[in-house]
C-alpha cells in the first residue's frame, strides 16, 4: 500500500508539475517578447538610430510581427550617444523593464558602458553598430553579440588593396579617438603585411574639422596615396577640403567605408574616385539586397543604408533564434546557443558568427562613381576579426 500510495503521490506530483509547466509556458506565450532598444534618436547620430530601428522592425514585421510565435513589445531609450548615461539606461531596461533582449548602441563610448552592465547582469545584448574592437575581443561574453563589424574589419583589407594598386608609401590621417586610431592601426597592419610602408600617421583633434594645415603637410610628404578615417560631417569636410587643395589628382584618397557612406550627397563631385572598404555597398545586386531595398523604401519612403542593414540583420537574428527555442526566453542557455548558430542571409551577403560573436563576413572594395559606392571587387571574403584576448576563442 505504501508503495502504491507512494507511487500515486509521485504520479500526482508529476501531474501537478506538468500542469504547472504547461500553465507557465502558456503564460509566457501570452506575454510579449520585450526588446529593449538603446539607440540615439536625437543629435548627431539620430538618423543612424532611426535607420537601425527601422531595419530591425522591418525584419520582425516580415515574420508576422512575432518572435517565436509571441507578440513583440519594444521599449526604447534615447541613448543620446552619451557614454555617461549608458549604465543608468541599461539598468532601466534590464531591472526596470525586465526586457528579454537589449539592442544597441551606435556610439562606441556608449557601448563600453553597456557591455560592462551586460557582463554583470547577463543581459542578452545585440550591438547593431558600435565597432570598437574590444567588444568582441577582451570584453567578449556569451551573452554579447554584434551584427555590424569591428574597426579592424573595415580597414585591414584596404592595406592589401592599396598595395595591389601599386602604392608603396602611404600617409594616414584620422580623428584622435579610439575608432579612428583603431582604423589606422588596422590599415597599417594590412599594408605592412602586403609589403607597404606608412610614412606618416596624423591624428587630428576630435571633433574639429579644420584640416588645412594637415593637408599642407601631406602635400609636402608626397606619399603615393592617403588612407583616412572620418565619418559624418567630418568626412564631408575632409573629402571636400582634400579635393579643393588639389591633392586628389596627384595623391589618391583611400578610406574606411564610413568616409563615403551616408555622406555622398553632401560631398558631391569631391568624392568621385575615392576608394573605400566596407561590408556593404550600393547595388550589390543580389536577390536579398534588392528585395530589402524595395521593402525598406516601401515601408519608410527612403533609401536603405548600412545602418538599416545592420538593424535588419539584428531582427533576422532574433527571428531565427526565437523560432528555434519556440519562443522560450526562460532557458537562457538554449537561447544563447540558438543565437550563436544563426546563419544570416543578409543584404550584405551571407554571414555567421565567429566564436567571439562578431560577424564573419565579406568586405568590399568600393569606388565612388556618379554619387554611389560601387563594388569594384570583394576585398576580403569571409573575413573574421582576430578576436585577440577573447576568452571564448580558447
Amino acid at each position: 500500500m505504501k508503495t502504491k500510495s507512494f507511487s500515486h503521490s509521485i504520479r500526482q506530483s508529476a501531474l501537478a508539475g506538468a500542469m504547472a509547466l504547461l500553465v507557465a509556458g502558456t503564460a509566457q506565450a501570452a506575454d510579449p517578447v520585450k526588446v529593449g532598444v538603446m539607440l540615439p534618436y536625437t543629435g548627431t547620430y539620430g538618423a543612424l538610430g532611426e535607420a537601425i530601428t527601422n531595419g530591425m522592425q522591418l525584419a520582425i514585421e516580415e515574420n508576422g510581427d512575432k518572435l517565436g510565435g509571441r507578440d513583440v513589445e519594444y521599449v526604447t531609450v534615447d541613448s543620446e550617444a552619451n557614454p555617461g548615461k549608458a549604465p543608468q539606461n541599461m539598468n532601466r531596461l534590464i531591472s526596470g523593464e525586465n526586457v528579454d533582449f537589449v539592442v544597441g548602441p551606435v556610439h562606441s563610448g556608449v557601448a563600453m558602458g553597456m557591455i560592462k552592465m551586460a557582463r554583470q547582469e547577463g543581459a542578452i545584448t545585440i550591438i547593431p553598430n558600435a565597432g570598437l574592437n574590444a567588444a568582441t575581443r577582451q570584453f567578449c561574453a556569451p551573452n554579447i553579440f554584434r551584427t555590424s563589424f569591428s574597426a579592424w574589419q573595415t580597414a585591414y583589407p584596404m592595406g592589401k588593396m592599396a598595395y595591389e594598386r601599386g602604392y608603396r608609401k602611404i600617409a594616414t590621417i584620422a580623428w584622435n579617438y579610439s575608432f579612428g586610431k583603431e582604423s589606422l592601426e588596422a590599415f597599417e597592419e594590412g599594408f605592412k603585411a602586403a609589403g607597404g610602408e606608412v610614412v606618416k600617421q596624423i591624428l587630428t583633434p576630435f571633433p574639429k574639422v579644420e584640416f588645412q594645415a594637415y593637408l599642407t603637410e601631406i602635400a609636402s610628404l608626397k606619399p603615393d596615396a592617403v588612407f583616412a578615417f572620418y565619418a559624418g560631417g567630418g568626412a564631408v569636410k575632409f573629402v571636400k577640403d582634400y579635393n579643393a587643395a588639389g591633392l586628389k589628382k596627384s595623391i589618391p584618397l583611400l578610406g574606411s567605408g564610413f568616409m563615403t557612406d551616408g555622406t555622398l550627397t553632401a560631398q558631391g563631385e569631391a568624392a568621385e574616385g575615392v576608394l573605400t572598404t566596407l561590408h556593404y555597398a550600393d547595388k550589390l545586386d543580389n536577390p536579398k539586397d534588392n528585395a530589402f531595398r524595395k521593402a525598406y523604401m516601401d515601408a519608410y519612403g527612403k533609401e536603405a543604408d548600412i545602418y538599416a542593414v545592420q538593424g535588419y540583420d539584428a531582427g533576422q537574428m532574433l527571428v531565427q533564434a526565437m523560432d528555434v527555442v519556440k519562443g522560450n526566453t526562460k532557458d537562457r542557455d538554449a537561447l544563447i546557443a540558438a543565437l550563436e548558430n544563426v546563419k544570416i542571409d543578409s543584404p550584405r551577403g551571407p554571414w555567421h558568427f565567429s566564436k567571439a560573436h562578431n560577424p564573419v563576413q565579406n568586405m568590399y572594395l568600393r569606388e565612388v562613381k556618379n554619387g554611389q559606392n560601387v563594388v569594384v571587387e570583394v576585398a576580403a571574403k569571409g573575413l573574421e576579426d582576430p578576436a585577440t584576448g577573447c576568452s571564448m576563442m580558447k
